[in-house]
């Protein structure tokens, strides 16, 4: 099987980023991580995935560092299904997609490469086998997530 790499995530997965919680530094506006941001509720923070599985995929994680959705006040957990409503409309509007794949990665061995809740939203597409994948075993991307970020503006604006 052959691999199209990402190079900004090879740098990203050998170690080379902040310190700190990366979702924290996003929360509090830092320059030290892109921003992708297309809402922020105040508790809640609707941004574009920088290394998505699909054009439109998003993370909604809470602003406060924390690790367990069962550690989310009711009210918080109330904002959040609002939160995911909101997206998936705006994601219908501005994608059109198919269908999506919505969960939580609680914990590293569960596949959660950063260690702050977040809730990934990912559209799916009619299709999206593409000639890479069918003969090279790759994935290509076919939107830039900062294309992503602009289409999402408008919608959540």
């Amino acid at each position: 099987m052959e691999y199209l790499f990402n190079f900004d995530k090879l740098a990203y997965l050998k170690g080379n980023r902040p310190d700190r919680c990366i979702l924290c530094l996003v929360s509090e506006g830092s320059e030290d991580v892109e921003r992708l941001v297309v809402h922020d509720s105040g508790t809640f923070i609707v941004s574009i995935n920088l290394y998505p599985y699909n054009p439109g995929h998003l993370i909604l994680f809470p602003k406060r560092h924390v690790l367990d959705l069962r550690s989310l006040a009711s009210q918080e957990r109330a904002e959040l299904d609002g939160l995911l409503d909101r997206s998936l409309d705006a994601l219908d509007k501005s994608h059109a997609p198919a269908g999506y794949n919505i969960g939580f990665n609680m914990g590293l061995v569960a596949g959660a490469s950063i260690e702050h809740l977040h809730l990934h939203i990912i559209p799916r597409y009619p299709r999206e086998i593409g000639i890479a994948e069918l003969i090279g075993g790759s994935r290509v991307l076919v939107q830039d997530p900062r294309e992503t970020l602009e289409r999402l503006l408008a919608v959540f604006r």
